[in-house]
C-alpha cells in the first residue's frame, strides 16, 4: 500500500490534501523529486498496516516525528498540549506507535491471524481499543460494535474512536494551512535543520487530522499564531471587558499563542513581575457574566512619561510579548499607539543599555497593537456601539422604571443626571426609551431661552393627563454660549417658573455597575475573536487597528484614524460647531437625534387629541358611525391607516404602535385605525380610532396591548370588505413570519380585489428573529436578556450544587437564533438547532467534553442549550436521561423549559429605542407613499407597484424597505424562517469558545 500527500500551492499558503477512502491512499507528487523512504518507520504513524512505500518530502527523521512518537504534540487547537501515557507492553506502542497486532475479542478464533488497524481487547469488563491514528487507549468506544472493521473488507461494521474521533468507514478531508510556503521542487536538497520545519506538517497531519465534525468535511487552521500576546484594561471600567478578554484568550490558546493577562492596565505592565500572568481556560472561564474587568483597570502616570515606558517595553520583552490587545477608552488607544511607535527605540535603547539580550532585540523588533473600545458612553467614532454603552443603558432604564411609580403617586417632575462629559449618547437613547419630556447633551445645546420653551412643553404634558415628567441632563450639557447646565439648575428652573414638585435624581457610578446585557457579552466576545484575527494576519507593517461594530459586522478600522476623529468631535464642541459634531458622531446618533425630535420633542399638533367631531365613544358604535364617503369638515383627518400586531407577542410590540401612531399625527391628514387580535378582529370588527394620547405608557410596556392572532386570512374577499368599510388608505403589520405571510396574500390578491392596491409595509417584531429580509426583529434583544438571566441563575444553582448539566430549552420555532447567541452569551458548551442535523454522535461528544472538563478544570457544570424544535427525536427529556446515564459517576444532569418567560418582559432599551426607529420609519414612508399614489381628487389611493408593499428590515446597519414580492425566494414558508441567516457564522465560533473538541477553527 502507498501513501502519498498532494500539495496545492495557494497565494502564501499550502493547502495538503488528505482523502481518506476505504484507507487507500492514491495521489502523488507532480514535478517534484522526493525521497522513498521505510514504510516500516512512518506507515504506523498513518495507520498502513501493510508493507509498502510512504512518500514524504525528506528523508531523515526530524524532531518533529520524534515528538510525534514521545506524544508531545498539542491534539487540537482548543486543547492543551499533554503527554499520554499507553499502559500495555507492545514494542510498538512504547516507541510510541501504534501496533498492527491482532484482535482479541469474545470470539478470538474468528479473528485469529487478522491484522488490523485497531487492537482491541477486554480489560476489567470495559471494550478498550488503540486508536492507529491518535494513538491512545481509551474505554469510550464510540457506538459499541460487535466486530472490529478491517482495513480491507468495506463491508465491515465502522468502528468510531472516541478521542479523534476517526472512522474506518467515513471519509474526511483535511485542509491543512502550512506554515511557510515551500519550493517544492527543490525541497530534497534542503538542508537538515529545513527538514524540521517542512516535517511539520507530518506532526499536523498526525495530531490534527482526524479530530472532525460530524457529516462534512473538517477544516483546521494549521498556521500557528507564533507569538505571545498581552491582554490589558485600561481606563475607565465597562460591563463585557470581561467578555472581551474571554474571547481573546480562547482564540489566542486555540491558535498556539501563549496569552498573558496584564493585571490593572499600563500600571501593570510598568511594574511587571507578577502583574503579567500567563492566562489559561480556566482563568477566563466563568467571567462572562461579570461586571467590570476581573484582571483590574487603572490610569497610570508613569506610562505618561518616556522612562515609564521603557519600564515596561523591557516587561514585555522579558516575558516575549511583542503583542497586545487594549481594552479601553480613546486616552488609553491613543496611549497604547504611541507606545507602538517609539517601540523600535525602546528596544534600542534597552540593548544599548544591556537590558536585554540581542536575540531579544531581534524577536521583538516590532510591537502589534489591536484596540477594543470600552466605554459606557459610547464616545468612540468608527463604531456603532463600544463595549459597555448597552449594559448602562440598562441601568438607567431601570431607575427611571422604578421612578415612574412613585412620580406618579405624588405627580412629580424628575431631573435624571447621567454621564457622558463629551457625549451625549447615553442622554439621547435613554430620552428615546423613557419617553423623556426634555433632554440636554453636548452636541445639541437648546437654543436660546430654553428655559420658557422647556416649561410650556412640561406644562403641556401635564394638562394632557401626564404624571411623570422626566428630563435627562448629560453631565457635559452645556448651553450655545457654552455654559455648563446642571441638574440641579434645570430643577430651579422648572420649580420657579412651573412651581412643579421636582425631584434630582444622579445616577453616578451605577451605570458601570452590574452584570454585561447579552448585547454586551456577544459584543465583547465577537471583537475579541476578531482582535485575535486581526493580529494573525498582521505584518511590521501593518498599522495599529481598533475593532468596531459596523452595520453588525466585526470591521478593523485604522486606531489613529477613529481617535482623531473622536477626538474632533470636542474640538467642535468646544468651537460650537454643534453641527459638525453631531455629524462627525455618525450616521447611529444622527439617526437617534432625529427620532427623539419626531416622538418627543414637538408639541402635540392640533387635533391629536381627538379624532373626529363626534367621535365614537365605544367599539359597538362604530360600525354605524364610520361610512366610506363621509363628508367631512377641513379640519378632520380624512386618510386612514390601520395599524395591527400579528403572530406572536414580542416586547417592543407596543412602542412600534406608539410610534407609528404619534409619527402619523404629526401629519395634518391622517387617522389611524387601531385593530386588535390582528385579521381576525379586524373580520369582527374590534377596532377603534386612535388618539394621541390612547399611546401614552405604552413604550416601556411589555406583550401587545392590541392583541396579536397567528391566523393568516384564507378569504381575502372578507378583508378586502373590512378595508373598504374603513376607508383604509394604508397598512401596518407588526410581528413575525405570520404578518409577512399575510401581507404576500394581499399582495398577491391586489389584482382581484382594489382595495389592497394600497401602501402596505410589514415591521419585524419577534423573538423568533425569523423574518426574511431583516437581519434583527423587534423584542430579540429582550427575549436573549431574559435568557442570559435565567441561565445566569441556574448556572449558580449548579455550581452550588458542583457537577451537574443544564439543558436549557428555547422558543424560536425552527430557527435558532435565541439558542446559538444565548449559548453565547452565557458561556454554554453546546447549541442544539435545526439548521444544523442534530446525530447522536453530537450527543455523544458533548457527554465526553462535559465530563473532561468537570474532571480537569475548575468548572465543575455543564450548560446546554436546545432550540425547542431542533429535533423531534432527540427531545429535552431524551436529553436529560442520556446524559444522567453516560455521566453516572461524573455528573448530573437537569433540564429547564424556559418558555413564556422569554416573550413577557418589559422591552430593553435596545428594543424601545429600535422599535421607536422602525415605527417612525414605517409611518413616514407610509406618508410618502400615500401622497404618491393618491388620485387628483384626494378621496382615493391606488398602487400595484411592487415597491409599495414592504418588510421594514435592518440589513448590515442600514434600513431597508424591501418589496415582498423579492422576498418570496429567501424565504421557507415550510419551517417559517428566511432561507439563509447572517447568525450562522458565529456557531463555529460558540464550539471554540467552549473549548470544545470539535469545531472548525478557518481563518476569515
Amino acid at each position: 500500500m502507498s501513501f502519498a500527500v498532494q500539495p496545492q500551492a495557494i497565494s502564501d499558503q499550502i493547502y495538503m490534501h488528505f482523502l481518506f477512502d476505504n484507507l487507500f491512499l492514491n495521489s502523488c507528487f507532480s514535478k517534484c523529486h522526493l525521497t522513498v523512504i521505510d514504510s516500516k518507520k512512518y506507515a504506523p504513524i498513518f495507520g498502513v498496516d501493510s508493507v509498502g512505500s510512504v512518500i514524504v518530502d525528506v528523508c531523515q527523521e526530524s524532531s518533529a516525528i520524534k515528538r510525534v512518537k514521545n506524544r508531545e504534540c498539542t491534539l487540537t487547537p482548543g486543547h492543551q498540549t499533554r503527554k499520554r501515557h499507553v499502559p500495555i507492553k507492545d514494542p510498538h506502542v512504547s516507541k510510541g506507535l501504534p501496533s498492527p497486532a491482532k484482535v482479541v475479542t469474545r470470539n478470538e478464533s474468528s479473528y485469529q491471524g487478522l491484522e488490523g488497524s485497531y487492537a482491541e481487547c477486554l480489560r476489567d469488563g470495559q471494550r478498550t481499543f488503540l486508536c492507529a491514528f491518535c494513538s491512545y487507549r481509551t474505554v469510550h468506544v464510540s457506538a459499541v460494535k460487535r466486530h472490529v472493521a478491517t482495513m480491507h473488507d468495506s463491508n465491515a461494521p465502522s468502528f468510531r474512536c472516541s478521542t479523534c474521533n476517526w472512522s474506518t468507514k467515513e471519509k474526511y478531508k483535511l485542509k491543512l494551512h502550512y506554515v511557510k510556503t515551500h519550493n517544492l521542487p527543490e525541497v530534497a536538497a534542503k538542508s537538515a535543520a529545513d527538514a524540521d520545519q517542512t516535517h511539520a506538517w507530518l506532526e499536523i497531519a498526525q495530531r490534527f487530522g482526524f479530530w472532525a465534525e460530524r457529516n462534512r468535511a473538517m477544516s483546521v487552521s494549521a498556521r500557528r499564531l507564533q507569538a505571545n500576546i498581552g491582554v490589558l484594561t485600561s481606563g475607565g471600567d465597562s460591563p463585557g471587558m470581561n467578555a472581551a478578554v474571554r474571547a481573546a484568550v480562547v482564540m489566542g490558546l486555540s491558535l498556539g499563542a501563549k496569552v498573558y493577562l496584564i493585571l490593572e492596565g499600563y500600571q501593570g505592565m510598568v511594574d511587571g513581575g507578577k502583574f503579567i500572568e500567563e492566562a489559561s481556560w480556566a482563568k477566563v472561564s466563568d467571567v462572562i457574566h461579570v461586571g467590570g474587568t476581573f484582571i483590574g483597570s487603572a490610569r497610570c502616570k508613569a506610562f505618561r512619561a518616556k522612562e515609564g515606558r521603557l519600564k515596561a517595553a523591557k516587561n514585555l520583552v522579558k516575558k516575549g510579548i511583542h503583542n497586545l490587545v487594549v481594552i479601553g477608552g480613546d486616552g488609553s488607544l491613543t496611549g497604547a499607539n504611541l507606545f507602538r511607535e517609539e517601540w523600535p527605540e525602546l528596544i534600542e535603547e534597552l540593548f544599548s543599555k544591556d537590558e536585554i539580550t540581542a536575540g531579544e532585540k531581534e524577536r521583538h523588533s516590532h510591537l502589534q497593537i489591536v484596540g477594543l473600545v470600552g466605554s459606557i458612553d459610547n464616545d468612540f467614532c468608527g463604531t456603532d456601539m463600544t463595549i459597555g454603552a448597552d449594559t448602562a443603558l440598562h441601568r438607567i432604564l431601570e431607575c427611571t422604571d422604578a421612578l415612574k411609580t412613585t412620580a406618579q403617586s405624588h405627580q412629580r417632575t424628575f431631573v435624571l443626571e447621567v454621564m457622558g462629559r463629551h457625549c451625549g449618547y447615553l442622554a439621547l437613547v435613554a430620552g428615546i426609551a423613557c419617553a423623556a419630556d426634555w433632554i440636554f447633551i453636548p452636541e445639541d445645546p437648546p437654543q436660546d431661552g430654553w428655559e420658557e420653551t422647556m416649561c410650556n412643553k412640561l406644562e403641556e404634558a401635564r394638562h394632557l393627563g401626564q404624571r411623570l415628567c422626566i428630563v435627562v441632563v448629560a453631565e457635559g450639557a452645556t448651553d450655545r454660549n457654552g455654559k455648563p447646565i446642571s441638574a440641579d439648575h434645570v430643577k430651579n428652573v422648572i420649580t420657579e417658573r412651573i412651581n412643579h414638585d421636582t425631584r434630582v435624581t444622579i445616577l453616578g457610578h451605577v451605570q458601570r455597575g452590574g452584570s454585561p446585557s447579552a448585547f454586551d457579552r456577544l459584543l465583547g466576545t465577537r471583537m475579541g475573536a476578531e482582535a485575535i484575527a486581526a493580529l494573525q494576519d498582521s505584518t511590521p507593517e501593518t498599522p495599529a487597528y481598533v475593532i468596531s461594530i459596523s452595520g453588525n459586522r466585526e470591521k478593523r478600522v485604522p486606531l489613529m484614524e477613529a481617535v482623531l476623529k473622536t477626538q474632533s468631535v470636542a474640538k467642535a464642541v468646544d468651537e460650537f460647531r454643534y453641527e459638525d459634531a453631531i455629524a462627525l458622531r455618525g450616521k447611529s446618533f444622527q439617526n437617534n437625534l432625529e427620532i427623539y425630535r419626531t416622538l418627543n420633542n414637538r408639541h402635540v399638533p392640533d387635533g391629536a387629541t381627538s379624532v373626529i367631531e363626534g367621535k365614537p365613544t365605544n367599539e359597538n358604535q362604530i360600525q354605524h358611525f364610520w361610512t366610506p364617503r363621509m363628508e367631512l369638515n377641513s379640519r378632520q383627518r380624512t386618510q386612514v391607516v390601520a395599524v395591527m400586531n400579528m403572530g406572536s407577542p414580542a416586547p417592543g410590540m407596543n412602542a412600534a404602535v406608539r410610534a407609528v401612531v404619534r409619527t402619523l399625527f404629526y401629519e395634518d391628514n391622517y387617522n389611524v385605525l387601531l385593530v386588535y387580535e390582528g385579521f381576525e378582529g379586524l373580520l369582527s370588527e374590534h377596532v377603534e380610532f386612535a388618539n394621541w394620547t390612547s399611546v401614552s405608557g405604552f413604550l416601556g410596556m411589555g406583550g401587545s396591548i392590541l392583541g396579536t392572532n397567528r391566523r393568516v386570512p384564507t378569504d381575502p374577499m372578507k378583508v378586502a370588505k373590512k378595508f373598504e368599510k374603513y376607508n383604509i388608505c394604508g397598512l401596518v403589520v407588526i410581528g413575525g413570519f405570520q404578518a409577512f405571510e399575510a401581507l404576500k396574500v394581499l399582495n398577491d390578491a391586489r389584482e382581484e380585489y382594489r382595495e389592497f392596491c394600497i401602501p402596505m409595509i410589514v415591521v419585524p417584531a419577534t423573538i423568533s428573529n425569523n423574518v426574511p429580509g431583516c437581519e434583527l426583529s423587534i423584542g430579540c434583544d429582550t427575549a436573549l436578556n431574559a435568557i442570559c438571566r435565567a441561565c445566569d441563575v441556574i448556572k449558580q444553582s449548579a455550581q452550588g450544587t458542583r457537577k451537574r448539566v443544564f439543558i436549557i430549552e428555547t422558543f424560536g420555532g425552527y430557527c435558532g437564533y435565541l439558542a446559538t447567541m444565548a449559548a453565547m452569551a452565557c458561556d454554554a458548551d453546546a447549541a442544539y438547532i435545526h439548521e444544523e442535523k442534530m446525530t447522536i454522535e453530537d450527543l455523544k461528544d458533548d457527554v465526553y467534553h462535559i465530563k473532561e472538563k468537570i474532571h480537569n478544570s475548575v468548572i465543575q457544570r455543564g450548560l446546554l442549550v436546545r432550540n425547542e424544535n431542533a429535533n423531534e427525536n432527540y427531545t429535552m427529556e431524551f436529553i436529560e436521561r442520556l446524559l444522567n446515564e453516560e455521566g453516572e459517576g461524573s455528573f448530573s444532569a437537569r433540564s429547564n423549559r424556559l418558555g413564556h418567560m422569554q416573550e413577557g418582559h418589559n422591552p430593553s432599551p435596545y428594543d424601545r429605542n429600535y422599535a421607536s426607529k422602525l415605527g417612525t420609519r414605517a409611518g413616514q414612508w407610509l406618508v410618502k407613499q400615500i401622497n404618491e399614489c393618491t388620485a387628483a381628487d384626494y378621496t382615493s389611493v391606488l398602487t400595484i407597484k411592487p415597491e409599495t408593499a414592504v418588510v421594514l428590515g435592518m440589513v448590515v446597519g442600514k434600513l431597508e424597505f424591501l418589496p415582498i414580492a423579492s422576498l418570496v425566494e429567501e424565504a421557507d414558508f415550510k419551517l417559517s424562517r428566511p432561507q439563509s441567516q447572517w447568525w450562522m457564522r458565529l456557531r463555529i465560533l460558540l464550539r471554540a469558545l467552549a473549548k470544545h473538541h470539535c469545531f472548525d477553527l478557518v481563518d476569515s
